[in-house]
């Protein structure tokens, strides 16, 4: 199984990339969202890669962080959720956008990406909703980005072995969210229930760091009245 592709990207597209790997050109089909983030044409680039392989069918799919790839790998366990659909649920939305709507239950969100309708943008967040937090708590270990490879250092790599990249920001993001999620589900709450205040808490404050996600999120725990 490859799980990363990095080389010089030879042509791109709306929907798919071509990256030569040591005279070995590689479609890579990704988001919209991934698709405007990469280099131009003739630049190095690096996706981890998720494998599709069927009797009349090889495909790749790219995505710029594990946790994007692991945000597919469970969207793509909902029945009626290809590999396509989910490409259009994290090019709408992103990896923090996905976790946030279905720890808050918001399927209209889904239902903003293209070819989701309603019932199906509702069975995203209901079967989802319990696994979300595992996906959420990890976020800072899985924020690492796929690197950026000189051209002389193109290669395919096995699934496994993380490589040398970029770590996530610091203050805010994913790392934050599973941060805060942490701090919550020690003081007590449910994953699922901390989940959403952190989700919750993250939509009002963006850029929030750790401790912030914390006050705000337990303000929208504390009880009402």
């Amino acid at each position: 199984m490859i799980g990363r592709v990095a080389g010089i990207i030879l042509h791109r597209a709306a929907d798919h990339v071509l990256i030569d790997v040591r005279g070995v050109g590689y479609i890579v089909h990704v988001s919209e969202r991934t698709a405007a983030s990469l280099p131009p044409v003739g630049q190095a680039a690096a996706l981890y890669t998720d494998l599709l392989v069927r009797e009349d069918l090889l495909q790749m799919f790219g995505f710029p962080t594990l946790l994007e790839k692991e945000w597919h790998r469970l969207l793509t366990s909902v029945q009626g959720i290809g590999a396509k659909a989910s490409l259009a649920i994290l090019g709408a939305l992103g990896a923090d956008g996905v976790g946030r709507a279905i720890a808050l239950g918001d399927w209209s969100a889904v239902r903003r990406a293209p070819g989701i309708g309603p019932k199906l943008a509702q069975r995203v967040v209901l079967e989802l909703k319990d696994k979300a937090p595992g996906i959420i708590a990890l976020g800072g270990a899985l924020t690492v980005d796929a690197g950026t490879p000189a051209p002389d250092e193109a290669l395919v790599e096995a699934t496994g072995a993380a490589p040398a990249a970029t770590a996530a920001r610091a203050g805010g993001g994913p790392a934050a969210s599973a941060e805060a999620m942490s701090a919550l589900t020690n003081l007590g709450y449910g994953p699922s229930e901390a989940a959403a205040a952190v989700a919750e808490a993250s939509a009002l404050e963006p850029a929030a760091a750790t401790a912030g996600l914390i006050r705000a999120a337990l303000k929208l725990l504390a009880p009402k009245g």
